[in-house]
């Protein structure tokens, strides 16, 4: 099922990632002009991670964010990209996000996913069974029910919450999600920003075996990408050493600022690494507007989903948004 470019949405996924040497309120003050930004641009949704104890990413308290967006900005749909939702009990997070759906009505999107989003240790600290991966569908299926409107003599309700019914997106990098979202009817995101390996499997996954739903007719389906789009191709190369060398601090468990960009990587990783590095980032359109549009429309064509995710991590805030425009400015 092939899709035109000018027929994909483009939307933001946030991890509030903070410059060496910045503050978090100074983070946090540049996410919430970013999503205003991309809400003057005509994107379509601004969602933000949950990562936990991760220096340079100010992202833990998700559901806090997605108010402090939402309350700044007046269209954009704001939303998880994901609850990591092993985490949390279901009944906590449909309250969160019933609460947000109250706030600021047909704004909120709830995606979830099924990893851990921190480490062992951090894991623990968050009280995270490790079996609770396990019951996923299962929980889920709570959360559905919870966020529906209520059924007579039902005991346990989400207040805020009951028929509310957010929007429930699934999301993951692996097969898994990809066939639960489909049995289930529900809208799904492929992790293509940091695990591009089964794009390709888990959304033809999705799209042929999905089933129709009372919250879905047909498939939808999100792909996250890197993307640095500047003048030239060059000065795009130049930009991305950033993101290349905030993952190359993620493989090494080092804090992931977000660094200056520099002339060459050459030298600062081993062989092993960069290949990490270059896989992490496969999906990544880094190139002039002209590059960047058929790269996305060959990806267009080839997956059909229906709308791009962008992560763009660049060290200067300005140069930032105006990658959101010259990204903007390719689907007119």
């Amino acid at each position: 099922m092939s899709v035109s470019l000018s027929e994909v949405e483009f939307s933001l996924l946030e991890l509030a990632s903070v410059r060496e040497g910045s503050s978090i309120s100074g983070t946090l003050a540049c996410s919430l002009a970013y999503a205003q930004k991309a809400e003057q641009l005509g994107y379509k949704r601004f969602w933000l991670a949950e990562h936990h104890n991760m220096e340079g990413i100010a992202s833990s308290a998700t559901s806090v964010l997605i108010g402090y967006i939402a309350s700044g900005t007046s269209r954009i749909r704001v939303g998880s990209g994901g609850i990591m939702l092993p985490n949390h009990p279901p009944l906590v997070i449909a309250e969160q996000f019933g609460t947000l759906a109250c706030l600021y009505p047909d704004r909120i999107d709830l995606g979830l996913g099924r990893g851990p989003g921190a480490d062992p240790i951090t894991s623990r600290a968050l009280r995270r069974d490790d079996m609770r991966a396990d019951q996923f569908p299962e929980e889920v299926h709570i959360l559905e029910q919870l966020l529906a409107p209520p059924l007579p003599n039902q005991r346990l309700k989400a207040i805020p919450g009951a028929g509310t019914q957010v929007p429930i997106w699934l999301l993951g990098s692996s097969l898994f999600s990809a066939r639960l979202a489909a049995h289930k009817g529900l809208p799904y995101a492929f992790a293509g920003h940091f695990a591009p390996k089964l794009m390709r499997e888990a959304l033809h996954i999705y799209h042929t075996q999905f089933r129709p739903s009372p919250c879905l007719a047909e498939p939808y389906a999100i792909l996250g990408i890197p993307a640095i789009v500047a003048d030239t191709e060059a000065q795009a190369r130049f930009l991305s050493t950033t993101a290349q060398q905030r993952i190359l601090a993620l493989v090494r468990g080092e804090p992931l600022w977000l660094k200056p960009p520099i002339d060459s990587m050459e030298g600062l990783w081993t062989a092993e690494e960069e290949g990490y590095v270059r896989e992490f980032l496969g999906l990544a359109v880094i190139g002039s507007p002209e590059q960047a549009k058929a790269r996305l429309s060959q990806l267009a064509e080839e997956t059909g989903v229906r709308e791009f995710m962008f992560t763009l991590d660049v060290y200067d805030h300005q140069e930032r948004l105006r990658i959101l425009e010259r990204l903007a400015s390719i689907r007119t």
